[in-house]
């Protein structure tokens, strides 16, 4: 999750070549907002970092130069020009997984199988092994228990989620995608991750809303045969 601000300004450390090693500790909070909040301004920034525009400004350029954030005028706006910062591609890596190619590769593979029973078994396996994997850390005796269990597996990775109340039913929220590359590539992984969160939660479990489509976070619920619980 997003940690507490520094106010001290670093420099990047260098590798060879200039490339970037990795950010100073304001600065990869500045990449943390605009992975976890999405595109926003400067002012936007300043208010959640609680400091100053021009401070964000300057780490804002140095991120540019590094090539991790880019910018994008913001139509209709009036007097001084004004523009919203995003992740690049090269921004979203560094904030996600250091395994992010590796994935990105091992999916196409997968992908590109044409045998849709042998791609159907992989992708089955897949969700075992995972599933496996992390069920000893996804414990509760209640749906919302065990979502809980999730939002604190995937904040150790980073991945922010949080469990909030429909109604009478428990809402999984992901406020940012743990693999916004192959999500923006095929959206079968989305389908992959629902069934994921079924098998650990012990419970059916659908894809309310997507970001792909617009919506501000992606959101998992109970479901039943019927309807929503």
């Amino acid at each position: 999750m997003i940690s507490s601000v520094t106010h001290r300004s670093r420099s990047f450390r260098r590798g060879p070549e200039g490339m970037s090693v990795a950010p100073q500790t304001s600065d990869a909070e500045v990449l943390e907002l605009l992975r976890t909040a999405g595109p926003m301004g400067v002012r936007e920034l300043a208010f959640l970092s609680r400091v100053t525009p021009t401070a964000i400004r300057e780490r804002l350029a140095r991120l540019l130069a590094q090539g991790l954030v880019r910018r994008e005028p913001v139509r209709g706006a009036r007097g001084r020009p004004r523009h919203r910062y995003e992740l690049t591609e090269q921004g979203l890596r560094l904030t996600g997984s250091n395994f992010m190619d590796l994935a990105t590769a091992l999916w196409r593979e997968i992908s590109g199988i044409e045998d849709p029973n042998l791609r159907r078994t992989l992708l089955w396996k897949v969700v075992r092994a995972l599933a496996d994997r992390y069920g000893q850390y996804v414990q509760g005796d209640t749906v919302e228990e065990r979502m809980r269990a999730i939002t604190e597996l995937l904040a150790e990775r980073r991945v922010p989620f949080s469990v909030e109340q429909s109604g009478d039913v428990p809402v999984l929220r992901a406020h940012a995608c743990p693999y916004p590359n192959l999500a923006n590539q095929d959206r079968t992984i989305c389908a992959l991750e629902r069934v994921l969160f079924s098998e650990l939660l012990h419970q059916d479990i659908r894809l309310a809303q997507c970001r792909l489509d617009g919506a501000p976070c992606c959101q998992f619920q109970p479901y039943q045969r019927g309807g929503i619980l």
